[in-house]
């Protein structure tokens, strides 16, 4: 190869043939035919075998994100609680707040195998309900 100038590089030579490296790697030249149609067929089938296996990954939820959920929906019943708590002491209609309340203990309990995590779900959701329940009583006497 020979640098002439800011052209750039010019190669002198055409296309040089490869070298076969000593020791190296090579495909044996038996079969060459049924190497490319034998690999495409088993790229296609891997590849069909990850996307399944990546869906049916993400389908599968572990022990710490259940936790998580049912920790998110206990944390969620009692903010809602707080608003509740909050509007009734300024005076305020707790309409909106029980109705948020109320969509927030609807959600999907998660199963837990904590005995501790379970019984304290199960004290906010008795609460939540206690007030869905006070507010019922209210609306039926008006």
């Amino acid at each position: 190869m020979k640098v002439t100038g800011p052209s750039g590089a010019t190669s002198s030579q055409g296309s040089r043939p490869a070298k076969a490296a000593g020791g190296g790697f090579s495909l044996p030249a038996s079969g060459g035919a049924a190497g490319p149609a034998s690999a495409a067929a088993t790229s296609s089938a891997s590849s069909v075998a990850g996307v399944s296996a990546l869906m049916a990954l993400q389908g599968v939820e572990d022990a710490t994100e259940r936790r998580r959920r049912a920790i998110r929906r206990g944390g969620g019943l009692l903010d809602r609680l707080d608003e509740l708590k909050l509007a009734m002491l300024n005076g305020q209609d707790g309409a909106p707040a029980l109705e948020r309340l109320a969509r927030s203990l609807r959600e999907e309990r998660p199963d837990e195998a904590d005995a501790g995590l379970k019984g304290v779900l199960d004290q906010i959701d008795l609460r939540a309900a206690v007030e869905m329940a006070k507010a019922e009583a209210a609306r039926a006497r008006a």
